[in-house]
């Protein structure tokens, strides 16, 4: 290639990368609604080449996903965890920190929040009261666990210079080992064939309003869109969020205006751990009711990443996302047990979501690092 074509060449990625960095948010949903929507045609085309009707594929998908009360409860229950976790992510990309590791804090909120409420429910009554506050102080020691697992990574980062994206991805290994082997042995529920922890009390439960679910209720999702609402504030009106956007992006400005920037990163990524653990809290009360092997608990932390790149790093704009991905997650399930058509369909279709939103906010991201498009950040 001749120096002038490499010359043309650098001038168009910039002004391609000028273009994604100066994009409003609303620009950048509307990439990600594109993104998602070509990639459920290109979808379609792999399932009719498939040699299977997509009519009949989409009719399957929508009758999955929201064809009658239990599978808009299954629906939902997908959407509470993806909205939680992909929060959790959101906050990190946000601040310009890329926490790969909400799977792994999400397994350790989810069995800080079980083996807490085993503890300690022998000493609170056995009724709604002792129920309630088993819940609460079982979602704190998730809460708890999740953001201290997040800031391990964080000040590794902030004061040793590691790779967040490498100490994160390790550290999912870790939590699902860890916790694999204590519900294999040590912490697993006496006579119990399959690797669990004992059942946590049934008086601890959310209650079934609305939807008569056994592992979806309202109250989870409440306590899903709770959490978007105030990690939206936190994020947009306050100073820590202010700061923590600043100190991702632009480590020497903030310095320079009297933030602390490292202390800054560790708590942005405890804070998304915090989230993360949330998320695990309620998938252990309202779906598992015990822990299990986590290799075997969902990949929700990893889908996340997905569903945080389609909302363009928005909280708010996760709560569409996750119910996006609820829907194929829900539609999946009841394609595998009602229709021949092989539900690595469904996952493939979700795969090209994944590819389609994620390559353009992982080139303005990219962009953003190395300085395309005339940004130095």
């Amino acid at each position: 290639m001749s120096g002038s074509d490499s010359s043309r060449g650098r001038a168009a990625l910039d002004r391609a990368a000028a273009r994604m960095l100066n994009a409003s948010v609303l620009q950048r949903l509307a990439i990600a609604t594109a993104s998602t929507a070509l990639a459920l045609v290109v979808g379609l085309v792999v399932v009719a080449a498939a040699g299977y009707d997509p009519i009949d594929f989409i009719a399957n998908v929508f009758e999955g996903a929201f064809g009658d009360d239990a599978a808009v409860s299954r629906t939902l229950k997908f959407t509470t965890i993806f909205i939680l976790t992909g929060v959790a992510v959101a906050i990190a990309f946000r601040a310009g920190v890329f926490n790969i590791g909400v799977q792994g804090q999400f397994v350790v909120g989810g069995f800080a929040t079980v083996m807490s409420i085993l503890w300690l429910a022998p000493f609170l009554p056995e009724n709604a009261v002792g129920g309630v506050g088993l819940i609460v102080l079982g979602t704190l020691a998730g809460i708890v666990a999740g953001g201290a697992y997040a800031a391990l990574p964080g000040v590794l980062k902030a004061y040793g210079g590691a790779n967040e994206i490498i100490t994160t991805i390790m550290l999912n290994f870790i939590a699902v080992g860890v916790v694999g082997w204590l519900v294999e042995g040590p912490l697993r529920g006496e006579g119990n064939r399959a690797p669990n922890t004992e059942r946590i009390p049934e008086y601890v439960e959310f209650p079934s309003i609305v939807y008569d679910s056994p592992d979806f209720s309202v109250v989870g999702l409440a306590v899903a869109l709770a959490v978007v609402v105030i990690v939206a504030v936190v994020v947009a009106r306050t100073r820590f969020g202010y700061d923590m956007v600043t100190s991702g992006h632009q480590e020497s400005a903030a310095t320079y205006s009297g933030v602390d920037a490292k202390r800054t990163i560790v708590t942005t990524m405890a804070f998304s751990g915090m989230v993360a653990g949330v998320a695990g809290a309620v998938f252990a009360i309202m779906i598992q009711g015990y822990y299990s092997d986590p290799s075997g608990v969902g990949t929700y932390g990893f889908d996340a990443i997905a569903v945080s790149l389609l909302a363009a790093n928005n909280p708010v704009g996760v709560v569409p996302a996750g119910l996006l991905f609820g829907g194929l997650d829900s539609a999946g399930a009841h394609i595998g047990l009602n229709s021949d058509v092989p539900v690595q369909l469904i996952d493939g279709i979700v795969g090209l979501v994944v590819l389609f939103v994620s390559a353009p906010e992982l080139f303005r991201m990219a962009a953003a690092r190395t300085g395309l498009g005339g940004d130095d950040r």
